[in-house]
C-alpha cells in the first residue's frame, strides 16, 4: 500500500512572552491510503498542533516551522505558499475540529457552509451545491435533510453539529480526513455512533483518516495503527494490537491501567502521577522520565533511540536497551478481554 503522507522530523515552535515553547520536538510518522491511524497522548503532548500543521492551520506568527518535513502528494506543504494551501485545504485534506459549536458559522445555514467548499473546489453552481449538500447530510445520517440544510446550527443537537461537521469535511471526497477529539463533547451512546460513521465513511470512499483523541478507549475499535506522543515526541507507535496487547513504554502502560475496565466495577481508576513536562524548557532526556517509576539516570540526560520490535512497532525507552534491568508491564496495563479492530 503506497504512502499517502510522510511526516519526518517535524518541529513546530510558538515564540512566547515567557520564551520559545517547542510544541512538537521532531515528530515522524506515515499513513498509508484508506488507512486510519490514531495519535494518542494527554493534553498538551502536541497532538493538536502536529494535527493542525499537515493542513497549515497553526498561526505564524506566533508558530513557526522550526524544522521537518510534511510530504503529501510528493509535495512538501512545509514549502507551500498560503494561496497554495487554499488549495488543498478541504479538498485534498480536511479537518474535523474538536468543538462543532465554535467551529460552525451560528450565521450560516448548514447547507451553506458545506457548499462554500464544493462551489470553490469543484466549481458547483449553488444549485448543485445545494443537492449534493442534501446528498452530504443523508450520508451522514441526518434526519430529513431536505428541511435540515435550511437551518442554523443553533437548532442542531451536539451530535446532530458533529456530523454536520463530517459532511462539511467530506464534501470534496479528500483522501485525508483528520479528526481533532470528534468524540470529547459527546455522550458514550452519540460517541460510538459518531465512529459507527466515520468507519462506514471510510469504506464507501476511501479516505485515510488521523484521528487525534486521549480516549485510548476510542481507538481500540476505530485505528490500524497507533502513534502515542508525550513531550512534543512520538514516544511508541504501532499496530492497534501491539499497542494494546504488547506496549513497550511506561507511557502507555500508565495511558492503559487509567482506562476503566469492564470487571473492575471494585478497583480504583489509576492516574499517571505528576505533569507533563515544560516545553518551554523541554527536558535533555525522555520525555516521560520525571513522572515514571522506572526511570534510571540516563533518561533524565539522554533521549533514547527507537528500538524496532518488529515492522509496524517500534519504542523510544531506554528500558529496552540490553543493559537495563528486566521490567515487565503492569498487570493494571493488560487490556485483558478488550476487543480491538482488525
Amino acid at each position: 500500500m503506497s504512502k499517502l503522507l510522510e511526516v519526518k522530523d517535524l518541529s513546530i515552535a510558538f515564540d512566547t512572552y515567557g520564551g520559545e515553547v517547542q510544541a512538537v520536538r521532531g515528530v515522524t510518522f506515515d499513513l498509508d491510503e484508506k488507512e486510519t491511524l490514531a495519535i494518542v497522548g494527554e493534553s498538551g503532548s502536541g497532538k493538536s498542533v502536529t494535527a493542525q500543521s499537515l493542513m497549515r492551520l497553526v498561526p505564524m506568527p506566533p508558530g513557526k516551522f522550526a524544522g521537518g518535513s510534511i510530504v503529501f502528494n510528493e509535495e512538501d506543504l512545509v514549502e507551500k505558499s498560503d494561496k497554495q494551501m487554499e488549495g488543498i485545504r478541504g479538498k485534498d485534506i480536511s479537518m474535523i475540529f474538536q468543538d462543532p459549536m465554535t467551529s460552525l458559522n451560528p450565521t450560516m445555514p448548514i447547507g451553506k457552509q458545506i457548499s462554500e467548499g464544493l462551489i470553490k473546489h469543484q466549481n458547483m453552481s449553488k444549485k448543485a451545491a445545494h443537492n449534493r449538500g442534501i446528498e452530504l447530510l443523508k450520508l451522514v445520517g441526518i434526519p430529513n435533510p431536505e428541511r435540515r440544510i435550511d437551518q442554523y446550527p443553533h437548532e442542531y443537537s451536539g451530535g446532530m453539529r458533529q456530523r454536520a461537521m463530517i459532511a462539511i469535511a467530506l464534501a470534496c471526497n479528500p483522501k485525508i480526513l483528520i479528526a481533532d477529539e470528534p468524540t470529547t463533547a459527546l455522550d458514550v451512546t452519540i460517541q460510538a455512533q459518531i465512529l459507527d460513521l466515520m468507519r462506514d465513511v471510510q469504506e464507501e470512499t476511501g479516505t485515510a483518516i488521523i484521528l487525534i483523541t486521549h480516549d485510548l478507549g476510542v481507538v481500540a475499535n476505530a485505528a490500524n495503527r497507533v502513534a502515542v506522543m508525550y513531550g512534543g515526541k512520538i514516544v511508541e507507535t504501532g499496530n492497534v494490537n501491539e499497542i494494546f496487547y504488547n506496549p513497550k513504554h511506561p507511557y502507555t502502560w500508565g495511558l492503559l491501567s487509567s482506562m476503566p475496565k469492564i470487571d473492575g466495577d471494585d478497583e480504583e481508576l489509576l492516574a499517571i502521577p505528576g505533569s507533563p513536562p515544560d516545553l518551554a524548557d523541554p527536558p535533555k532526556g525522555c520525555p516521560f522520565a520525571a513522572r515514571c517509576p522506572y526511570a534510571m539516570k540516563v533518561c533524565e540526560n539522554h533521549m533514547p533511540e527507537y528500538t524496532h520490535l518488529s515492522e509496524t512497532q517500534q519504542t523510544a525507552c531506554w528500558l529496552l536497551d540490553e543493559r537495563a534491568p528486566d521490567v515487565e508491564a503492569p498487570e493494571s496495563a493488560m487490556v485483558g478481554g478488550t476487543k480491538v479492530h482488525e
